[in-house]
């Protein structure tokens, strides 16, 4: 289980259908029409939920994982001071801890095939699968994706209980879940909570919508199931969020939905493919939405199309903000690279964007996401553009237009350095050495363009400015005086 120490932005069972109608059925009967149903219905989701049929129902379908760790001292967490890996061992044996790691899994097929967390058989060795009546069988790895952290296992066996795949789209923020596992060794421990959000995004994990529950995660539970109401999975317990290395309120678990589909591919080829738009985007803020006379804050703004990617081979631009993908709608930038992600390579997906206060469809075909290196920038020096500088006092910044030399070094035609910089601007995260490439989708290289830009958002509170911030770009909303 991956515990994180800070996330910055950037499990429920009513036990089951016998159950809820008895709960019904105890409420008082005034009459029989539709809208007293619904009160009646609603009144038994509030009650407190028994999980013992549940769990007499699903036990036998979650298991123990042990994998032998041969490679324990090369397991390197680069975000180490952030995260750390629960890759669990028995904490009352100290010598089992550097052979072993532990975790949970499920059975998903009735012939042996298992799904757990990634983390929890990285760099192992012989992984031991224990089932609930004590039986100890070999594991082959059939396929891992580190990206949605799932990993699909294959014990030969028959007749084995696997559990009902729910769909943890279908989940409501406030449901009711529960988790089955192996916290610190103890095997088919049952914990319970609400579902607290859905859709997080944690670092590092781009292509993962977490269902965020407070149901009581600890080391051991990676890999182990999430349970709806109605005894179905709905999703893969991954990480906790902790600064004691235990169980703080807040878990997160892999939905379902993410892991089957990789669960799909892994079978057929072995590996998972992702789509790739060819963009970089942003949130849409407050201010921005009304820079871009969005009726609200929503979508993803593209700050950077990739040369010679899909997007690229379209009319897309930078400050288009896509609304929907075939359909679903984008509420957020994190939605998009799962969305795109979870889309076949060589597909064509129809965008939705908003663009001079309108909306446009544009189909675009994806191509295969590759994992590409990180390039790192330094801003430059400003000196060197003192003489050419001009105020703009009603923006409170100083900026100065671009050199060839520097232009080149960040592949921008043009642009104006950012020399000083006022309070109002210092609050909207204008900082000296920044480069303001456009205003709005206008292009400005110089005092005049600049201006006459600014011409377009007279009478309103702020003016969206296309800046690049240590080599990447992002769209700031910056105050009018």
């Amino acid at each position: 289980m991956k515990k994180l120490l800070a996330v910055v932005a950037v499990l429920p069972l009513l036990a089951s259908c016998d159950r809820l109608e008895t709960l019904v059925q105890q409420q008082p009967v005034q009459n029989t029409d539709v809208q007293t149903k619904s009160d009646e219905q609603k009144k038994a989701e509030m009650a407190l939920p028994d999980f013992a049929q549940l769990v007499e129902q699903v036990g036998a379908s979650v298991v123990n994982i042990r994998v032998e760790n041969e490679s324990r001292n090369q397991k390197i967490d680069p975000f180490a001071e952030l995260f750390r890996d629960f890759m669990q061992e028995d904490p009352f044996n100290q010598d089992d801890q550097n052979a072993y790691n532990y975790g949970s899994g499920f059975i998903i097929s009735s012939d042996g095939d298992i799904l757990t967390n990634a983390h929890v058989v990285r760099g192992g060795g012989t992984i031991i699968v224990t089932l609930k009546d004590k039986r100890e069988l070999r594991a082959q790895l059939v396929g891992i994706d580190e990206d949605s952290d799932t990993a699909l296992l294959s014990v030969k066996a028959d007749n084995l209980s696997a559990v009902k795949i729910g769909h943890s789209k279908s989940l409501q923020v406030g449901e009711w879940v529960a988790a089955i596992g192996a916290p610190f060794g103890f095997d088919n421990s049952v914990t319970s909570g609400i579902v607290s959000a859905k859709k997080r995004t944690l670092p590092d994990s781009n292509y993962i919508p977490f269902i965020q529950t407070d149901v009581a995660i600890n080391p051991g539970n990676s890999g182990g199931p999430l349970f709806n109401l109605r005894g179905e999975v709905v999703g893969m317990n991954s990480q906790i969020f902790s600064r004691s290395g235990g169980f703080m309120g807040i878990s997160f678990s892999v939905p379902i939905d993410v892991s089957m589909n990789v669960v799909e591919q892994l079978k057929k080829t072995g590996h998972v493919r992702r789509g790739h738009l060819g963009v970089m985007v942003q949130p849409v803020t407050h201010e921005l939405s009304q820079n871009f006379k969005l009726d609200r804050p929503r979508g993803a703004v593209i700050v950077q199309i990739t040369p010679n990617g899909p997007a690229s081979k379209t009319s897309l631009q930078v400050g288009d903000i896509i609304l929907e993908v075939n359909g679903e709608i984008v509420e957020t930038s994190t939605d998009l690279p799962i969305i795109i992600g979870y889309s076949a390579p060589g597909s064509t997906v129809q965008l939705k964007i908003w663009r001079n206060a309108s909306t446009m469809d544009m189909p675009v075909v994806l191509d295969e996401l590759e994992n590409k290196k990180a390039i790192s920038f330094h801003e430059p020096a400003t000196s060197q553009y003192q003489d050419k500088a001009f105020r703009l006092p009603e923006l409170g910044l100083t900026l100065a237009p671009l050199d060839e030399k520097t232009a080149q070094h960040y592949k921008i035609p043009n642009g104006l350095m950012v020399m000083n910089v006022e309070s109002q601007a210092q609050t909207a995260g204008f900082r000296k050495g920044q480069i303001i490439m456009s205003v709005g989708q206008t292009v400005v290289s110089d005092e005049a363009t600049f201006r006459a830009a600014l011409q377009a958002y007279q009478g309103q509170e702020s003016v969206p400015l296309f800046v690049l911030i240590n080599g990447q770009p992002f769209f700031l909303s910056c105050p009018l005086k």
